[in-house]
């Protein structure tokens, strides 16, 4: 299915690995130009230049940290500079759940304020840049990259950011819409990343098993019984971004292979 992305131009938060990684691919192989941003600079001209290099799209990386203002107002900039325009924004960035002590016991006031920094204000402001350069064109899209915290009772910091970023996807979506901006969440569970398999090998250490026994426990959890891989989530976000989901927006979606037993009507 041809996504008609050609001539499209996209920034990815947090696309130096991961997701973010996998969803730059994915644009760029769809005929988009994509814009990736991470904190350390090297990581996103090396992952810039691999996308480029397998897709032949014209990609470029930037250092940011969407925690600060200024680096967010510099990357938008940035990126509308390279490519030219932007219709596409991918809030990406943010600490993966899971990866920090989150119980009312253990959070500290640092996380929940650098998690809320991060992937709730930042992706407001992200999308405060953004949307100028696409109401100037009558088009865009901007896909939040949430979590399935927000549908099941999971950490204190981890399940309100992502609760959070559910509810600014909707409204974002009701302000937005009358430009031709849609704005939809996608809710990640357990995915097959670089830092899953340190997890996987951590916990697997600890409880002196293969890390293939630790997988194959984390994916009972999920109906379709196994962990689901960055790539099938890119393929998704990238429909979302595509001119084809016109009638999708202010949407949650689930991305995490059934991982929820909750049932939404």
């Amino acid at each position: 299915m041809d996504l008609e992305l050609k001539g499209k131009a996209a920034l990815v938060t947090g696309g130096s690995r991961g997701i973010g990684k996998a969803v730059a691919f994915a644009l760029a192989r769809e005929g988009a130009d994509v814009a990736i941003c991470s904190r350390h600079e090297a990581e996103a001209k090396a992952a810039a230049e691999e996308v480029a290099k397998a897709t032949g799209a014209k990609v470029v990386g930037f250092p940011a940290d969407t925690s600060k203002a200024h680096d967010i107002e510099r990357v938008v900039a940035g990126t509308v500079k390279a490519l030219g325009r932007l219709d596409i924004l991918i809030n990406n960035a943010a600490r993966v759940g899971g990866t920090a002590p989150d119980s009312l016991a253990t959070v500290t006031d640092d996380l929940i304020v650098s998690d809320f920094e991060t992937k709730v204000l930042g992706y407001v402001r992200c999308a405060r840049e953004a949307v100028p350069h696409m109401a100037r064109n009558g088009w865009g899209r901007i896909v939040n990259v949430s979590g399935m915290a927000a549908r099941m009772a999971g950490g204190v910091s981890g399940g309100m950011r992502n609760a959070a970023v559910a509810n600014l996807t909707k409204v974002l979506a009701d302000e937005l819409g009358a430009q031709g901006i849609n704005v939809n969440c996608v809710h990640p569970g357990a995915v097959v990343t670089e830092l899953l398999q340190n997890r996987l090998q951590q916990q697997a250490s600890a409880r002196k098993v293969g890390t293939e026994q630790i997988e194959q426990q984390m994916a009972q959890n999920n109906a379709i019984r196994r962990i689901v891989t960055a790539e099938e989530i890119a393929v998704v976000i990238a429909f979302l971004c595509s001119p084809k989901a016109v009638s999708i927006t202010g949407e949650n979606i689930g991305v995490s292979g059934g991982g929820s037993r909750a049932v939404f009507y």
